[in-house]
């Protein structure tokens, strides 16, 4: 088992959170954002790409997103890979640019991203709370070795309480925060 370290444990930690802030970016609050598409892969030259290294996303208007494509050849592959996204979009052809208009989100679409919105902080609670796990674990190893006193190991277990509270703070704020733009409160 590995020795007991905090920061380590604390990276980790906002690791989760990280991952948390980038997949609520992804969702869609009913205006154009280009991190909307940043999670689309495309199959071209025979392998799975990210879209951004096919294309350039941008946002010209505010509910409209513009994807020029750089390969003409590519052009039907993006157009594809954006429709079967599930994100509700329709890309519309012009040349090697694709035009995305943002539909209005319908109050049930609301709801499903809200509820995606959770999911995705849950996910990140219980990856904190692992880490979280570890870090306990290894300081009762440490504790068991004679490396560390009980009240050592109790100090610490506290203190890494705290931090793990502190972090699921962050992303339980985050979360809220996603959840609020999307149903527009």
């Amino acid at each position: 088992m590995a020795k007991y370290d905090k920061a380590d444990l604390e990276r980790r930690m906002r690791g989760a959170v990280e991952s948390l802030k980038s997949d609520l970016s992804g969702l869609r609050t009913g205006r154009a954002n280009t991190s909307l598409l940043d999670p689309i892969t495309v199959e071209v030259y025979g392998s799975h790409m990210p879209l951004s290294q096919v294309a350039s996303v941008s946002a010209p208007e505010p509910r409209m997103l513009s994807v020029q494509v750089w390969d003409k050849s590519n052009v039907t592959p993006v157009e594809k890979a954006i429709r079967s996204a599930g994100l509700g979009l329709n890309p519309i052809s012009d040349g090697q640019t694709l035009r995305l208009p943002i539909p209005d989100l319908t109050e049930e679409r609301r709801k499903e991203l809200a509820k995606l919105a959770s999911k995705y902080a849950e996910n990140a609670r219980i990856a904190i709370r692992n880490v979280r796990r570890d870090g306990m674990d290894a300081l009762k190893a440490d504790e068991n070795k004679k490396e560390i006193s009980e009240d050592e190991r109790k100090r610490a277990e506290t203190d890494l309480q705290k931090l793990t509270d502190d972090i699921v703070k962050q992303a339980d704020e985050a979360a809220a925060a996603k959840e609020k733009e999307i149903l527009g409160k």
